[in-house]
């Protein structure tokens, strides 16, 4: 299956973004975009790719060790900013640092439980908006998305995830996800 860690923000934090969205789905060339849906906005810690079914019970235990390790921490999605000419995402504010170093203790389990990963990277928080394959102008959704600030939540567990693709054929078909276990932070 494939799987990454991820930190899922809560309903409120999610409705409080789709409205900002909304507005910037309303700009001159948004329908060129391909736009994530709601129900699939996270925050991905590390990216774990195709995982064995034998692999997974060592990488559960590492998770959850890595979870263990890491304080309940705050946030709030605030920011936007843009991947080149491919990408449009929300950034967060707040104890960035803790959330990094989650992000990397996921990434170090999924090496102990032993799935290849590639090279690291530090880490850069971020929730995926929109994605355009032939490049286009992202600033003005950029712009949109400066002064946006979100209310405060706590980051207080790690989830694993399953990525689900979309169906082959359909137009605008989104991959699914579906949590496949999650560990409270610090506990």
């Amino acid at each position: 299956m494939r799987l990454f860690a991820a930190v899922l923000p809560p309903e409120a934090a999610i409705a409080e973004l789709a409205a900002r969205v909304g507005a910037l789905r309303g700009l001159p060339g948004a329908d060129g975009l391909r736009w994530t849906e709601r129900a699939g906005w996270h925050f991905t810690l590390a990216f774990f790719g195709q995982v064995d079914e034998e692999v997974l019970p060592a990488l559960r235990e590492r998770l959850a060790r890595a979870a263990h390790r890491h304080p309940p921490h705050e946030v709030r999605l605030a920011g936007g900013g843009r991947f080149s000419d491919k990408v449009v995402w929300v950034g967060v504010e707040g104890d960035r640092a803790t959330l990094g170093h989650l992000a990397d203790s996921a990434e170090a389990g999924a090496r102990r439980a032993g799935l290849p990963m590639d090279r690291h990277r530090p880490y850069h928080p971020h929730l995926t908006l929109a994605r355009c394959r032939g490049g286009a102008d992202l600033r003005p959704y950029v712009a949109g998305l400066a002064d946006f600030e979100g209310s405060a939540w706590t980051v207080a567990e790690l989830s694993l995830v399953r990525s689900h693709p979309p169906t082959p054929g359909v137009a605008g078909a989104q991959p699914r996800y579906e949590v496949v276990a999650a560990w409270p932070l610090g506990h």
